[in-house]
C-alpha cells in the first residue's frame, strides 16, 4: 500500500475521532473509552512494526508497556521530575530495556525469540511485587496510587479534564503512528521486510540484521515506553494487573482485526476491539468467549483483517508488501 493511502486512512480516522467530543465531549465514559482507544492504538502499532513488517515475534508489548508506566511513575513520585520530563525519561528508559531483550533474540528466531519476549513479561509481574520492586519503589502489590498527572505551562491534563487530555493523547497517537508509517516507508522499512522474507539472502546484499533488529526493538520499545508513561499519568495509579493474560489477549486481538503486517490497520483494530470489548461488558464472564468467536469468525472472512477492504488484489496475496 502506498505512503499517501496509508496516510490518508490515518488522517481520516484521526480526524474523525478529533471531531468526537463536539457530540459526547460531556459525557466521560465515552471519552475515557477514545482516550484507551489511542492509546492502545500506538502500543497495538509497535506490535504489528516488530511482528508484522520486521517479522520479530516478540510478546514481550505489554510488558514495555508496563515498564514505561512504571519507570515514568517512579521518576515523578519518588524522585520529583516532571511528568513531561519522567515521560521521556520512561521511553528512553524502555528503549535500553528492549535493546537488552533483543541482544539475544538476535541469535534466535522465530517460537524461541516468542518465548523469551514473553518470558520478560511473565517474569516482570513477581519482580515488581517482590522485594527488589519495593526498593525501587513499585509499591509491590498495591502498585503506585498517588501518580501526579501531566502538566504544561500550569495546565494539568488528567482524568478530571478529559476532553483537553483527549486532545493531548490525539496528539501523542498521531506523532508515534507517524513516526511508525515514516518508518515502515523508509529504506528502514525496506530492510525490516527483506530480512522478514529472506534474511540470509538481505544479509548477503549488505542488510545488517544486528542493526536493523536491534533497531525495531529500540524504536518500538521507546514508543511502548513513552504511551504506556502517560497511560500511568492519566490514570493517577498503576499496578501489576496490567501484566495480566486478559489484557495481553486482547492486545493480540487488536493486531489481528487490524492486519498483521497492515499498518494502519491497527489503529482501527484498536478502536473496533476497545470499542466491542465495552459493548460485551454485560456478558460478563462470556465476553471472552464471544470476542474469541468474533476473531476466530473475522480471521475466516478477513485474513487480512478490516484493511483487506482498502486492499487491491493483488496486494491482499502479499499484504506484508
Amino acid at each position: 500500500m502506498s505512503f499517501k493511502r496509508m496516510a490518508t486512512i490515518m488522517g481520516g480516522t484521526f480526524g474523525l475521532v478529533a471531531a468526537a467530543p463536539l457530540f459526547v465531549g460531556d459525557i466521560r465514559f465515552i471519552m475515557h473509552i477514545l482516550i484507551m482507544c489511542l492509546i492502545w492504538a500506538v502500543v497495538a502499532s509497535c506490535w504489528d512494526l516488530i511482528m508484522g513488517f520486521a517479522g520479530i515475534f516478540s510478546f514481550g508489548q505489554v510488558a514495555f508497556f508496563a515498564i514505561g508506566a512504571y519507570s515514568s511513575a517512579i521518576f515523578s513520585v519518588n524522585l520529583g521530575v516532571p511528568a513531561v520530563l519522567a515521560m521521556l525519561l520512561a521511553g528512553l528508559f524502555t528503549a535500553l530495556i528492549g535493546v537488552l531483550v533483543g541482544l539475544p533474540c538476535l541469535k534466535l528466531a522465530g517460537p524461541y525469540v516468542a518465548l523469551v519476549t514473553f518470558g520478560v513479561h511473565m517474569t516482570l509481574m513477581p519482580l515488581l511485587r517482590g522485594k527488589i520492586g519495593m526498593a525501587l519503589g513499585s509499591g509491590g502489590s498495591v502498585g503506585i496510587l498517588t501518580i501526579p498527572p501531566i502538566r504544561i505551562f500550569g495546565y494539568s491534563f488528567s482524568s478530571a479534564n478529559l476532553v483537553p487530555t483527549f486532545y493531548f493523547a490525539l496528539l501523542l497517537a498521531m506523532a508515534c503512528t507517524a513516526v511508525i508509517l515514516v518508518v515502515i516507508k523508509s529504506h528502514w522499512g525496506t530492510a525490516f521486510l527483506a530480512l522478514k522474507d529472506s534474511e540470509d539472502f538481505a544479509m548477503s546484499l549488505g542488510v545488517s540484521a544486528f542493526k536493523y533488529k536491534l533497531m525495531v526493538f529500540a524504536l518500538t520499545s521507546f514508543l511502548t515506553g513513552v504511551i504506556g508513561a502517560f497511560y500511568g499519568h492519566y490514570i493517577g495509579m498503576i499496578s501489576t494487573r496490567m501484566l495480566e493474560l486478559d489484557l495481553f489477549c486482547t492486545l493480540m486481538v487488536m493486531v489481528v482485526v487490524g492486519g498483521i503486517g497492515m499498518f494502519p490497520g491497527t489503529i482501527l483494530g484498536a478502536f473496533i476491539t476497545v470499542i466491542a470489548n465495552e459493548l460485551l461488558a454485560p456478558l460478563g464472564t462470556y465476553r471472552a468467549m464471544v470476542m474469541g468467536a468474533l476473531v476466530v469468525i473475522l480471521v475466516l472472512l478477513l485474513p487480512n483483517g478490516v484493511m483487506g477492504f482498502w486492499l487491491k488484489p493483488a496486494e491482499a496475496e502479499a499484504p506484508a508488501a
